[in-house]
């Protein structure tokens, strides 16, 4: 028997409206992402839109009482491929930014991704972003009953990797309720037609990191920051997403 949680139709409508809040606090950001603001201001920003709405960041604060996570928002700039600290650091024309929200509204979870990009970067990085955003559109439109996540991970992997990027191995989606991080694991890799067979009332996150060099990976020295270990750019989409009975339901758009 899956020990995957299925949720009932009263959870997903709270997750529902939680994963509405995460969509709308990318677009209170989205003005913002441009040269000379600090990714301190971003994460005040989402902070203050995040709580005035009743809910709760679900990342600060998150991890070891020894090193808890301190933003609201994960701001992770150009080489930074996940968990990058909102600190004083300014964008630059040229740079991504890869901005991942959680939020805790009603008991429930909402987690997605987006990457920006600030003013005007480089034809290599767009193609970087563009190939991104599309292999979460093909692993998304793959999610429906009886589909396996080796699907979901083969479509990122096949895409990405025909292109000559880098699929990140170490870091993955996740299953999301009541907790932050559930079963099942999504891995961004895999081969069609294995692993786990998807039911309705699943809720997980797909969220592939591609690199525009090699897909190995370096945590620094502060316990967070997950950079590329030959320090090309790296790019994250994220969306939180349910099965349905006759397909799926992206949470967080």
């Amino acid at each position: 028997m899956s020990r995957v949680p299925l949720k009932s139709a009263r959870e997903i409508e709270i997750m529902r409206r939680a994963g509405a809040l995460v969509a709308d606090t990318f677009r209170v950001l989205a003005p913002f992402v441009k040269p000379g603001v600090t990714l301190k201001e971003l994460d005040r920003l989402a902070e203050e839109h995040i709580r005035k709405a009743g809910a709760i960041p679900a990342y600060v604060g998150y991890g070891p009482k020894n090193n808890p996570f301190p933003g609201t928002i994960c701001a992770s700039v150009n080489e930074v491929i996940c968990h990058g600290i909102p600190d004083a650091r300014e964008l630059k024309d040229g740079d991504i930014i890869g901005v991942d929200i959680g939020v805790l509204l009603d008991g429930y979870y909402g987690d997605a991704c987006t990457t920006y990009t600030v003013g005007q970067v480089s034809a290599e990085v767009q193609g970087l972003v563009d190939t991104t955003r599309e292999s979460l559109k093909d692993a998304l439109d793959l999610v429906k009953p009886g589909a396996r996540l080796g699907d979901i991970g083969h479509a990122i992997q096949s895409l990405a990797e025909g292109r000559g990027y880098g699929v990140v191995r170490e870091y993955t989606g996740h299953g999301i309720g009541k907790r932050l991080h559930e079963e099942p694991t999504i891995l961004h890799y895999g081969a069609r037609y294995t692993g786990l067979k998807l039911q309705p009332g699943m809720v997980f996150t797909i969220e592939p990191m591609v690199n525009l060099g090699r897909p190995e990976t370096r945590l620094l020295a502060d316990g967070w920051t997950v950079v590329t270990a030959d320090g090309s750019p790296s790019a994250q989409f994220e969306h939180t997403v349910v099965v349905t009975a006759k397909g799926h339901e992206i949470l967080t758009v």
